[in-house]
């Protein structure tokens, strides 16, 4: 069945969008992105050598015929800094696709919203596909939308944190707010936390961190393609309403008849 979803055109199969650092090494970097089943990989513009004098480098280990490349600005706690680094990856011929991120601060890594707003307008206008890091505001992602990007990125929790997505709520609202699509980005340590986004009716999650720092990161890449396709499932599906008191699994009315007594 064709559960497809598309970015600004392009169509996209896997929901799961993985991220390239913190790996042991690039092979098993690349192992895990053919376990995940992804088709994305978001990759730091300022952290690769571009010029590849210092040998191979990420690029290399990178399918771009089956994944697409989504060079992202992190690091950047300015608009400048951002809307430089989204410049030099298309100058680069890495991608004009771009995850824009600008940073508030070094300790909380949650994005500034009113420069993440700035930046975004001004990537937009120079013709950047633009997917965007935000935090989990409905009215910030509005905004964004307005402002013309692909995608909003909302985080579950703080990156790299592994707390799973603690706000729901929110999450569920910037789904009633926005048309673009609403990946879920940062927060992921483990299956579960995936299972539980993909359940709100999200179109995709990104994550890095609890794949390439777990103990077999090609393994957890797999749990987390399986992971992703149980909570999209289950959404596609339609959970039963929470109630207070318990209902008999074998009713005696409703959509089964009572089963004929003996001698009836």
């Amino acid at each position: 069945m064709d559960d497809s979803f598309t970015i600004a055109g392009r169509t996209f199969a896997s929901r799961i969008v993985l991220g390239t650092g913190k790996y042991d090494d690039l092979e098993t970097m690349r192992a895990a992105h053919e376990a995940s089943g992804c088709e994305m990989v978001t990759v730091a513009v300022r952290r690769i050598d571009l010029r590849g004098a210092s040998g191979p480098t990420v690029l290399d280990f990178i399918d771009r015929d089956a994944m697409a490349l989504l060079p992202n600005t992190a690091g950047c706690y300015t608009v400048d800094d951002a809307v430089r680094t989204a410049r030099l990856g298309r100058e680069a011929g890495l991608s004009d696709w771009v995850k824009l991120e600008v940073l508030g601060d070094e300790t909380t890594l949650l994005p500034d919203p009113i420069a993440t707003l700035e930046a975004a307008h001004q990537l937009v206008a120079e013709e950047f596909t633009v997917l965007v890091y935000t935090s989990d505001d409905p009215i910030l992602a509005q905004r964004l939308e307005q402002a013309g990007v692909a995608a909003v990125m909302p985080a579950g929790s703080p990156i790299g944190s592994g707390r799973g997505v603690l706000n729901p709520g929110n999450i569920r609202m910037i789904l009633d707010s926005v048309k673009v699509p609403v990946i879920v980005d940062a927060g992921v340590g483990t299956a579960s936390d995936v299972t539980l986004a993909m359940e709100l009716g999200i179109d995709g999650v990104l994550l890095n961190t609890a794949i390439a720092c777990s103990g077999d990161a090609v393994r957890m890449a797999g749990a987390m393609r399986d992971a992703c396709r149980a909570g999209r499932d289950a959404f596609l599906a339609g959970r039963i309403p929470k109630k207070l008191y318990g209902s008999a699994s074998s009713p005696v009315d409703g959509h089964f008849a009572e089963p004929p007594r003996r001698g009836a």
